[in-house]
């Protein structure tokens, strides 16, 4: 059996959470660990003891020490680590959203692809059974004509309590729950019917001009097929995360990420079996996936290309 080495680059909520999922994958090992930030690189040393932890990025980023460079920090700093692993021949696995200046991820991918770097992106929902779902109903004719698409969010707070240690995911310069949610969907979106254009934009933001946006309505044409988006936060109730594919005889309902449910009429009905940890084994099945573009198989995990493309769309809601 084959076992990857990872290197992990960024401590904070998603690396950690990533580590323990690749501890418990029969195919892969943490080969090291690094963070500028003491305290996260703490925090790590406390969960996982046993996972070396490099005295610099360079030291880790090494094709004698790793198979691929898994990064976590957030985004403005992710071609910084990429480049890294290009010029040590060593493969990139990063985070949602590729980065924030479009310019600088053009410049990514097409290093990238010039040098043969093997790259995916951790869009999740690439390797989420109800993703997987509504694309074979949709193959098999199940949806009918698809009529549109909405996508909602909506929360409490942002950050939300559990991500609040991520304190740059409040200010607008590469935090926001545009770039860190909707960029899920606008990837599912374009999983499912392709390139997406927007058609209008609008998006407010609080009287400090640091912090980032408070709502959001956006209209994308996706091969004609309109796809509403919404967004907002404040007011007390649930949080709510879902994309809705309407179709001409059946509809699909993606919410939280990992469930499903589906309508033939006038109710929802789950259309997954109980799961009590649906992350979790999500991250299992993204590991699978990892494991196949590794050894040269057939995978679903998207290409930094293909987050490229997601990222104009989001780059491009929030500037209006």
């Amino acid at each position: 059996m084959t076992t990857y080495r990872a290197a992990v680059i960024g401590l904070g909520i998603m690396g950690r959470r990533m580590m323990a999922n690749l501890e418990q994958h029969p195919h892969f090992q943490i080969a090291g660990i690094w963070d500028p930030s003491a305290s996260s690189v703490t925090k790590a040393r406390a969960e996982f003891p046993s996972a070396p932890v490099a005295d610099n990025p360079a030291a880790l980023i090494n094709k004698g020490v790793a198979d691929f460079v898994y990064i976590a920090c957030p985004p403005e700093w992710h071609k910084h680590y990429a480049l890294m692993a290009i010029e040590a021949g060593v493969a990139v696995y990063t985070e949602k959203p590729l980065g924030v200046d479009i310019a600088e991820s053009e410049d990514l991918v097409d290093r990238l692809e010039r040098t043969n770097t093997p790259n995916v992106v951790n869009f999740v929902q690439a390797s989420c059974e109800a993703l997987g779902l509504t694309q074979a109903a949709m193959a098999g004719g199940e949806l009918g004509a698809i009529t549109g698409i909405d996508i909602v969010v909506q929360y409490q707070q942002w950050p939300r309590v559990w991500q609040v240690e991520a304190d740059w995911l409040r200010f607008r310069g590469a935090g926001g729950y545009v770039r860190e949610v909707i960029s899920h969907f606008v990837f599912v979106t374009e999983r499912l019917l392709g390139p997406t254009k927007i058609t209008f934009t609008a998006a407010s933001y609080p009287s400090d001009p640091s912090l980032c946006e408070i709502d959001i309505h956006a209209r994308l044409d996706c091969g004609g097929i309109p796809v509403n988006i919404f967004g907002s936060c404040g007011g007390i109730g649930p949080d709510r995360q879902e994309v809705t594919i309407w179709g001409s005889k059946q509809s699909h309902r993606l919410s939280d990420f990992y469930f499903l449910a589906t309508s033939d009429g006038e109710k929802w009905r789950n259309a997954l079996p109980p799961n009590a940890d649906p992350r979790a084994t999500t991250l299992q099945r993204q590991l699978d996936n990892v494991e196949k573009w590794l050894g040269g198989k057939e995978h679903t995990l998207p290409s930094a290309r293909d987050a490229l493309s997601v990222q104009r769309v989001i780059e491009g809601m929030l500037a209006g």
